[in-house]
């Protein structure tokens, strides 16, 4: 006699007669609150559990993670209505993640896990040797957190396991601040990273995010190209991305700006690492009133960076965010040696690179300058991105001469 499948143990919920289905048949993974019926069944259900969505026809159409106090009230998970989510489940996910960066790095120091683009919606998972930091942004993920972490040990072998849980993307879930440790222990230090022949010092416990910003691995390498010899001005470093791959590239000397002491600290840490704290200097300060202050002073750079945090985090910050990305190009252009370069980031995914891309022009004719646009980067491998869903490709870098 056939089992019944794990489906059907589930409860459904339901695409309103309105919400055409082809969007989410072709891979887009999220439900958002107004494309559901949401009566007071669906509305008893607790966050995180899991469901089978149905069309307005009533054909399901995959199991989804329910979370009714979000305003994307459904993450897709499995489209196989006979799959079981569970620990095998997620390291299954993990085992495929873990291949693609295997093939691409030489050293486990990587984003692992990708949310949406590597099969597990609202999940960051971030390789430090044998640590990995894990961000559940999802209601679910918190639920399973357990299942989750067993499975990432099991495939991995990772000694100590991290939950980080700061950030704007759990508290638009309901989800509390409350890091823990997992498996193993904390490290007591931060722990050197090594990237484009730079020393990073990341901080898994007390720094921003995960500790340490992967996915700008390859922009870092093309700006060190540039670095050789130069002087560098990297502008909201953090701990020293752009400065410290320049350095490591032979460049005559670099300044590092943040408006964070801690991790300008870490910054300095590398650089002695490396060996290179006779050319490294940092300041802290905000940005805007820094870039006008060195410009006063008629301090001139070879090279130029600024990777400022997002400023256009959804729709309704565009308009002001593109202005603040405008600004930083035209204060910075004014600062970049003649022939030198300027390289612009913007890590929002409400800015496409177009709209990103003018705003910069923009703010590079204001400032006096003309530039040529010699290349445009992205986040690195290991933040694959998910074409049906924009926002996993977040990260663009713009490079111009000046």
């Amino acid at each position: 006699m056939n089992q019944p499948s794990f489906s059907a143990s589930l409860p459904v919920i339901r695409l309103l007669p309105k919400t055409k289905p082809q969007a989410i048949r072709h891979g887009f993974p999220w439900v958002y609150a107004n494309e559901l019926v949401l009566d007071r069944r669906a509305k008893s259900l607790a966050a995180g559990s899991l469901a089978v969505l149905e069309d307005a026809e009533r054909r399901p159409m995959a199991i989804v993670a329910v979370n009714v106090s979000s305003r994307i009230t459904a993450r897709v998970l499995e489209r196989d209505l006979d799959a079981v989510i569970d620990q095998a489940w997620f390291a299954a996910k993990i085992r495929r993640a873990l291949a693609v960066r295997e093939t691409l790095y030489d050293a486990p120091f990587y984003r692992l896990i990708h949310a949406e683009s590597d099969g597990l919606p609202g999940v960051v998972i971030d390789r430090f040797g044998d640590t990995a930091v894990v961000q559940p942004n999802a209601a679910y993920a918190e639920v399973m957190i357990d299942a989750l972490a067993a499975a990432l040990a099991e495939v991995t072998g990772v000694k100590n396991i991290l939950k980080n849980a700061s950030g704007r993307a759990r508290s638009l879930e309901g989800l509390d601040e409350e890091s823990s440790v997992l498996l193993g222990a904390a490290p007591d230090a931060p722990v050197p990273v090594q990237m484009n022949g730079a020393t990073y010092m990341a901080d898994l416990t007390g720094g921003q995010k995960t500790g340490i910003f992967f996915d700008q691995r390859p922009n870092h390498e093309f700006a060190a190209r540039l670095s050789k010899g130069a002087r560098v001005l990297d502008v909201f470093s953090h701990v020293g991305g752009f400065s410290l791959a320049a350095l490591a590239a032979g460049a005559a000397s670099a300044l590092a700006v943040d408006g964070s002491d801690p991790a300008l600290a870490l910054a300095q840490d590398g650089a002695r690492a490396m060996g290179a704290a006779d050319r490294f200097d940092t300041r802290k300060g905000d940005a805007f009133t820094t870039l006008e202050a060195l410009a006063a002073k008629g301090d001139q750079f070879d090279v130029v960076i600024c990777d400022p945090p997002a400023f256009a985090p959804n729709k309704q910050a565009l308009e002001a965010g593109l202005r603040a990305y405008e600004r930083i190009a035209r204060l910075a252009a004014p600062l970049v040696a003649e022939g030198g370069y300027l390289g612009l980031c913007s890590c929002s995914h409400a800015a496409d690179l177009t709209k990103f891309r003018n705003a910069s022009a923009r703010g590079i004719g204001r400032g006096g300058r003309r530039g040529t646009l010699i290349y445009t980067g992205f986040a690195g491998p290991d933040h694959p991105l998910l074409p049906q869903l924009a926002e996993s490709g977040y990260l663009k870098a713009l490079f111009f001469r000046l």
